[in-house]
C-alpha cells in the first residue's frame, strides 16, 4: 500500500501542473495552435508577459478589438496571469 501511495504522491503533482486554470480552455476556440490557417495567433508557447499586456490593453481599450475587449474584462488580473503562465508553458 505504501508503494502505491508513493507513486501517486510523485505523479499527481506532475499531472496537476499541466491542468489548465479556469478560463484557459476558452482561449482555444479562436487561438488553437492546431487549427490550420487560423486568423488569430496561437497562444501556446507565447510569452506570458505579452499575453498579460495584451489582455490589459484590451481591457482598457488601448488595443482595438472586436470581442477581446469584452472577454478581457471578464478576468481578474490574477486569472489573467494564471492563464498566461499556463499558455506560455504549453508546447
Amino acid at each position: 500500500m505504501s508503494a502505491a501511495f508513493a507513486i501517486m504522491a510523485l505523479t499527481v503533482p506532475a499531472m496537476a501542473q499541466n491542468v489548465a486554470p479556469p478560463g484557459a480552455t476558452a482561449c482555444s476556440g479562436c487561438h488553437d495552435p492546431s487549427t490550420p490557417g487560423a486568423v488569430f495567433p496561437p497562444l501556446h508557447g507565447y510569452p506570458s508577459g505579452e499575453i498579460v499586456a495584451a489582455m490589459q490593453d484590451f481591457r482598457t481599450g488601448q488595443r482595438p478589438a472586436t470581442v477581446m475587449d469584452r472577454i478581457a474584462k471578464g478576468f481578474t488580473d490574477e486569472e489573467t496571469q494564471a492563464i498566461a503562465s499556463w499558455l506560455s508553458q504549453q508546447p
